[in-house]
């Protein structure tokens, strides 16, 4: 095999009590990717529909990744990654981490799957470093294992899978502006309120125990954040208003990732497309442009097409 075709998925993160260390995957929106080996080494990229998008190794996502597996490898030959890009830099629903997980995992098919799922997040996270300024998992974890996961720890890396919920549904509200997460992590505080660190570790776990025993009341108490989302929210236009109309039917809402996407959890199809309806209101009433998502969770993580 010299070439593979995937979908790679995008991704929430942080999910409110869970900063840099819990997220979950969605069924949508995808990235396409296509990987190729090329008899020259090193790496070329193509961004078919993005022209915010760096194409140069050094500076796009993919780079890095692709040079550490080749190093790794220790291969002759080099590879050709072209992507049409359907996840939106600067959304806060893992665009990043998309482009660096979808390398890692279609190198490895290319080359004989020598590495674990855990070892491809390894290689991912040295592209996120370029796009946040610090390496992270909570984006590529969900998206290479599927479904809900947990970083429990980075050095050394351990990944934890977390049962995924049947019945969840979530609603992305994605203002269209972009914001980069390493403009976003420079809003938070290096040092934090010990009351609310327990408040915050106490939610996490809670979480947790949800998803492992489908307490979605539990679940509803915990999707909650004490520590960076009132340090956030500032930059992300109507927050409160969407967030605060979106209780009525979903069982939590806070930023995606570094933002300015908003993710709603919702308990069954029903209450998801009340949550929809109630928040396209909103938006239509707004002097802004939004692109509202209604998605399932996706337990599978990268596809192959072909």
């Amino acid at each position: 095999m010299n070439k593979i075709t995937i979908s790679v998925p995008s991704s929430v993160a942080n999910v409110s009590c869970g900063f840099d260390v819990l997220g979950f995957c969605l069924e949508k929106p995808c990235d396409e990717m296509t990987v190729e080996i090329k008899k020259a080494r090193g790496v070329e990229i193509k961004i078919i529909n993005e022209k915010s998008i760096p194409s140069n190794s050094k500076y796009n996502v993919c780079g890095p990744v692709a040079f550490a597996m080749i190093q790794k490898l220790n291969l002759k030959h080099g590879f050709r990654v072209t992507i049409i890009k359907k996840i939106k830099p600067g959304s806060g629903i893992g665009s990043s981490a998309a482009s660096a997980a979808g390398t890692a995992f279609a190198i490895n098919l290319l080359t004989g799957s020598k590495f674990s799922k855990l070892e491809l997040v390894e290689f991912a996270m040295l592209g996120e470093e370029i796009a946040s300024g610090v390496k992270h998992a909570d984006n590529l974890s969900p998206v290479i294992f599927g479904g809900f996961t947990l970083v429990r720890s980075l050095k050394p890396l351990d990944v934890i899978t977390l049962p995924s919920l049947k019945e969840l549904y979530v609603i992305i509200t994605h203002p269209l502006i972009e914001l980069k997460t390493k403009d976003a992590r420079m809003m938070i505080d290096k040092k934090i309120d010990l009351e609310k660190a327990t408040k915050q570790w106490g939610n996490l776990g809670g979480f947790v125990t949800a998803l492992f025993t489908k307490d979605y009341e539990l679940l509803s108490k915990t999707i909650e954040d004490v520590v960076v989302e009132p340090q956030r929210m500032k930059l992300i236009p109507n927050f409160k208003e969407i967030v605060t109309a979106a209780s009525k039917y979903a069982l939590g809402s806070g930023i995606s990732g570094a933002g300015p996407s908003i993710f709603s959890i919702c308990k069954g199809k029903k209450k998801s497309e009340q949550v929809l309806g109630i928040i396209k209101e909103i938006t239509l009433k707004k002097n802004m442009q939004y692109n509202l998502i209604l998605s399932k969770i996706n337990t599978a993580g990268i596809k192959i097409i072909n």
